[in-house]
């Protein structure tokens, strides 16, 4: 199978258990990559910075649960703006803090956003401010069998 390719050379099995390792803990120490793919941490070193160069890796962050800050209540807001306020809907959306991921889909709806509250009057707030606008279906989040995790990686093998 073809394997993706950077900086003229091919994501090779090497790159993707560093990937993996990462994206499962992006504090993962160059010195623990090392071991764990059985390079020297100088050669870690350097194909971890051709992967951000690359734009492979873009960033590493920390992950919260939202209900540890108070924040119990997720849910999906599927949003289908009125003709002719695409871009204003867009802004509003931006401009929500509580919402903290949105894509903008084909079908029906245009956009997909998910949010957290701390109430379901924290939720009918920001309703409120788009509904102005466009039409919201909203469906409150009962638990997550898939956490998030890479896609599968262009040339790995599949088992």
């Amino acid at each position: 199978m073809k394997r993706l390719r950077y900086e003229n050379c091919d994501l090779d099995e090497i790159d993707e258990m560093i990937l993996i390792t990462l994206v499962d803990n992006g504090r993962t120490t160059t010195a623990e990559l090392a071991r764990k793919v059985k390079l020297s941490s100088p050669s870690v070193a350097e194909r971890v910075r051709r992967l951000e160069e690359a734009g492979i890796i873009t960033g590493y962050s920390a992950s919260i649960s939202p209900e540890a800050i108070g924040l119990p209540i997720a849910v999906w807001f599927r949003i289908r703006p009125v003709p002719g306020e695409m871009q204003r809907v867009a802004e509003i959306i931006q401009g929500i803090p509580d919402i903290t991921q949105c894509d903008r889909v084909t079908g029906e709806d245009c956009f997909l956003a998910r949010a957290h509250f701390a109430s379901i009057a924290d939720m009918e707030r920001v309703i409120d401010l788009i509904v102005p606008y466009a039409m919201t279906n909203t469906s409150i989040i009962q638990s997550s069998p898939v956490t998030p995790r890479l896609p599968p990686l262009p040339g790995a093998d599949q088992k």
